[in-house]
């Protein structure tokens, strides 16, 4: 059973579950009636000096067959970690796992600060739109999850990111999930309990997102709900992922967890396989499925040539460009998405586009595939150290998911020299709203439960570290992939690295045998095991830091 819902019955529940009874509602919009109210409507600032009633939402030369374009607070072009809370109910303060961009919301003060957030709508008459999705293709597991908020173009965004009509909803007013999105209600910290005068909240307890303030990146309408479904579908006994995945012909799925950087969607996008999503995912009883129904890619520096899916889909009707700036001298009107400077990044190097999973040519149906087969953790080695291909074994598998490594070029961020490491327990920390060893252990059962193989792929550098070696080249890294989703890799000899503890194949198709133990492409033999014993000590710890120990993660290096 679906529920028949319009505008006045929306409006009476939500005037009924928040007390927003003196609102203007605009429930169930199309793409083209959102599209067009967004740039009649959406109003606020959009440079730091400029006003706050500034147009944020525009039209190329294209109109509602090409994509909408759309501005964010210029102090919100990416996620507001630092603004990022949980409410601390007692009945859930000791499963949440706790840190520094995901903090504790004092539960009076959260009370307090939505019942103002409702009083300020009401008082304004506040134009608000509305719409019903939901997070996740499988049905047994999927959340409902409504958006309310002030401007359309979240309501456009959450309709590109995620499905609807996934299974009946009868439980959606009940159970589901609601988002209060108000950027026109400015915080005051000392009185709310806040940081700033911003704040993105999840009230797990009673499934609220309540985002206020200069919080209006739109990456917040999709990142909240995917740390909400990292606490609830863990509690059942599901396994949430910050990964992509794909499918073979021979319903061979493959996940692929990684951080920005590693390759996570470029090897997803396999010609030979279908994609099943290429962001956040769940392996539940009955296989993987995708959260989402679209795609968020940066922009920034773009190659057409190598993404000709999304260089394809800027000029497409139902899809948002944010925060590319406009052409000197053209107004967007007069502007092709095609001419935008992708290499623009004077607003933000984070620049966004968001498009249909439909976008692409070969997508799994229903964005869903078997239990996987081959698990994939991506890393980016700038160090030149790690093997190009390592073959874990279950305690292997749990160290390195926890750790999450990759690492930061130097010259990516002041001050930055030389190769940093970045560790990011599950291949997603910031979105992993329980304790990693929850997520750990979910993914040894999952593994064991389905025999899947484990592989460290490192896309980062060979023959020394970056600046000195070179980038591990793309047909190797694919060649290695193809071998081990193959399974041509299950019965390879290897040999054990003296210093990393990790088995590299000696051989593997259509690979020089040479690149496969890392120490053999450096000039200095003596230098690269310098290097290797460095990177073994962050690592290390890192393991100590965190206090991993503690948490019953084995410390295979």
């Amino acid at each position: 059973m679906t529920l028949t819902l319009d505008s006045t019955t929306v409006a009476d529940q939500l005037a009924t579950k928040f007390g927003l009874n003196n609102v203007q509602l605009h429930y169930g919009l199309s793409q083209n009636e959102l599209f067009h109210a967004a740039i009649a409507n959406d109003r606020g600032r959009i440079a730091l000096d400029g006003p706050s009633d500034a147009q944020k939402a525009y039209a190329t030369s294209l109109g509602e067959d090409g994509p909408l374009v759309y501005y964010g607070d210029p102090t919100c072009t990416g996620r507001p970690v630092q603004d990022t809370f949980a409410v601390a109910w007692p009945e859930l303060v000791d499963e949440i796992w706790w840190k520094p961009d995901f903090k504790q919301f004092d539960p009076t003060k959260y009370e307090a600060l939505l019942a103002r957030v409702i009083d300020h709508l009401n008082t304004n008459n506040a134009e608000l739109y509305s719409t019903d999705v939901f997070c996740g293709w499988d049905p047994k597991f999927a959340k409902p999850y409504r958006f309310v908020g002030e401007y359309a173009t979240h309501a456009y965004f959450a309709n590109i990111m995620f499905p609807n009509n996934v299974r009946d909803d009868i439980d959606r007013d009940a159970d589901g999930w609601t988002m209060i999105n108000v950027p026109s209600f400015h915080c005051d910290p000392e009185r709310d309990g806040t940081a700033s005068e911003r704040a993105v909240i999840m009230d797990i307890k009673n499934k609220i997102g309540l985002v206020v303030g200069r919080a209006d990146y739109c990456g917040v309408v999709k990142k909240t709900m995917f740390t909400v479904m990292n606490f609830a579908l863990p509690a059942q006994g599901q396994l949430t992922m910050h990964c992509s995945a794909n499918v073979g012909s021979d319903d061979d799925s493959a996940i692929l967890f990684g951080l920005s950087g590693t390759g996570k969607t470029t090897l997803s996008a396999d010609p030979d396989r279908l994609l099943i999503g290429d962001d956040e995912h769940v392996w539940t009883d009955d296989g993987v499925s995708n959260f989402e129904d679209g795609c968020y890619a940066k922009l920034i520096d773009l190659d057409k040539e190598n993404e000709p899916v999304i260089a394809a889909a800027l000029s497409m009707a139902g899809t948002l460009i944010e925060n590319v700036p406009s052409l000197p001298g053209k107004p967007l009107s007069e502007t092709h998405p095609q001419e935008l400077d992708l290499f623009d990044g004077s607003l933000t190097e984070n620049t966004r586009f968001a498009y249909p999973l439909s976008c692409n040519p070969s997508v799994a149906e229903g964005a869903r595939g078997p239990h996987p087969q081959t698990i994939v953790l991506l890393t980016a080695d700038a160090f030149g150290v790690l093997p190009p291909i390592s073959m874990l074994n279950e305690e292997e598998v749990m160290y390195h998911f926890v750790m999450g490594f990759t690492s930061k070029l130097a010259g990516t961020e002041v001050g930055v020299t030389e190769p940093q490491p970045s560790f990011s327990s599950c291949f997603g920390a910031p979105f992993m709203s329980q304790k990693p060893m929850v997520y750990g252990e979910l993914l040894a059962r999952r593994m064991g439960d389905n025999k899947a193989r484990c592989i460290l792929l490192n896309t980062g550098w060979t023959g020394g570290a970056h600046g000195t070696g070179k980038r591990m080249s793309l047909g190797a890294t694919r060649a290695l992939l193809n071998a081990a989703l193959a399974g041509e890799l299950d019965d390879v000899e290897t040999e054990v690295h003296p210093i990393l503890g990790l088995a590299m194949p000696k051989s593997a198709p259509g690979v020089d045998s040479s690149i496969l133990n890392p120490r053999n492409t450096w000039e200095d033999k003596t230098a690269y095991d310098t290097a290797a014993t460095k990177l073994r000590d962050m690592f290390r710890a890192n393991y100590d830091s965190q206090g991993y120990e503690k948490l019953g993660i084995p410390n295979v290096m």
